[in-house]
């Protein structure tokens, strides 16, 4: 009989103590891959979502504000921006593109952004992964949407589809403006970022939906259904008051190779001198809300391995009370000419397999625990992350499990290992 078939053996003589010490060993690993995968993931979806736009105006209260709610759709600003304002800094220097921004409506949950088409043209989502359209294309005309690839998911509405926003973000007492109907004329492709969940239209027709309003309030039109007649309020209705945005996407030009212009600190500083103006370099607060969140990430690792060590602890446990009750075994062993190496060693493998048992069922927990961590962000946070389990993370959190299963293995093979023969081997009364 080989030696791996001797230790084969003892792990199915305690099969239930054997399988307890391998779930907790797993339980541990899974938690410690999760922590990992999620960390590099949110960091990546964090970075993924700034684009390639180098600054971002706005009227919030700070930048890191500005970033969150403009790219990550966190709360629809709650200031606003003449036009008048975004054509004043479109003008005050040779932007590669400038992008006006319109914040505050919902669709079932969903944030709406109303901007120009220039979004879809200029605007990357990711650097260097321009939009793609799954069905449909870019809106060309007023009251038409573009839909995010999980708002088409989860509503299920496919081009051609209408639909009303709501004011604000969509609670029960959000007012519908169902006098006017968009018509679904696109679905974009999956992007791994926040914009995967908005729906975009044009911004005339977001101005028109405030300026029924403002019209009804003044007593210029009567509330009523539209669906299917003239609308009661067009853009030739827009006055100055209406035409507002919540922020402006800016990219400066850039040389051939080079994704960083020269000129972007300079026209930082000039347009941070405005003080009607909030301005922010979405990459640089995207970092330090990463360096903040990442120190915190740091301690729940550092928790992971604790738990982790503690669970191989259960291993040197369940292996020293064993050796305890089969100190007779290992003295017939011996007789039979096994030496205390020999012994020993049995002792480290049977530890060993019971960490790779453990740390292989943990990347299986792991990555079915990725899957269940990224669908809650998804939807109670509003962070989409596409990841799964780390293949070079997953081997070293493996090879760590079985380094610290042998280490846990030494005090029981040590005591196998100095097992007195001539004691063990006495006749008991």
């Amino acid at each position: 009989m080989t030696d791996l078939a001797i230790v084969l053996r003892s792990l199915r003589a305690r099969t239930f103590s054997t399988a307890v010490t391998a779930v907790t060993v797993a339980i541990a690993t899974a938690l410690l891959l999760t922590l990992l995968s999620l960390r590099q993931a949110g960091s990546s979806a964090f970075l993924r979502g700034s684009g390639n736009a180098h600054l971002l105006v706005s009227a919030d209260a700070g930048p890191l504000v500005s970033v969150l709610n403009a790219i990550f759709y966190a709360n629809a600003p709650q200031r606003a921006i003449p036009f008048a304002k975004f054509n004043q800094i479109r003008e005050s220097f040779p932007w590669a593109w400038a992008i006006p921004m319109q914040q505050g409506d919902s669709f079932r949950g969903f944030p709406t952004l109303a901007t120009s088409p220039q979004f879809f043209s200029k605007f990357e989502p990711a650097v260097g992964e321009p939009w793609r359209f799954a069905e449909g294309r870019a809106f060309d005309k007023n009251f038409e949407a573009v839909l995010g690839s999980a708002v088409a998911r989860d509503t299920g509405l496919r081009v051609g589809a209408e639909l009303a926003f709501t004011h604000g973000s969509g609670d029960e007492h959000g007012h519908v403006h169902d006098e006017f109907a968009f018509t679904v004329v696109g679905i974009l492709e999956p992007t791994g970022s926040a914009h995967d969940r908005a729906i975009f239209c044009d911004l005339d027709s977001s101005w028109v939906l405030h300026a029924h309003d403002r019209r009804e309030r003044d007593g210029l039109v009567k509330h009523e259904h539209t669906h299917g007649g003239p609308p009661a309020t067009t853009v030739a209705d827009l006055i100055d008051d209406d035409r507002r945005i919540t922020g402006i996407l800016l990219r400066l030009p850039t040389r051939e190779g080079s994704s960083v212009p020269a000129a972007l600190q300079q026209q930082f500083d000039v347009l941070r001198r405005d003080p009607t103006i909030t301005v922010a370099n979405p990459a640089d607060q995207i970092g330090k809300l990463l360096s903040i969140i990442g120190r915190v990430d740091l301690l729940f690792v550092a928790l992971a391995v604790v738990i982790l060590v503690s669970s191989v602890i259960s291993i040197l446990v369940a292996l020293y009370n064993s050796m305890r009750e089969r100190r007779r075994q290992v003295a017939i062993f011996r007789v039979l000419g096994a030496s205390k190496g020999r012994v020993m060693a049995l002792v480290l493998t049977e530890s060993a397999l019971i960490g790779l048992l453990g740390g292989a069922g943990g990347i299986l927990l792991a990555t079915f625990g990725t899957a269940v961590a990224a669908s809650y962000l998804k939807h109670e946070v509003g962070l989409v992350l596409g990841f799964a389990v780390d293949p070079r993370s997953a081997v070293i959190v493996l090879a760590l499990t079985v380094l610290l299963a042998c280490l846990a293995g030494i005090l029981p093979a040590s005591l196998a290992y100095r097992t007195p023969v001539a004691d063990e081997l006495r006749p008991t009364a």
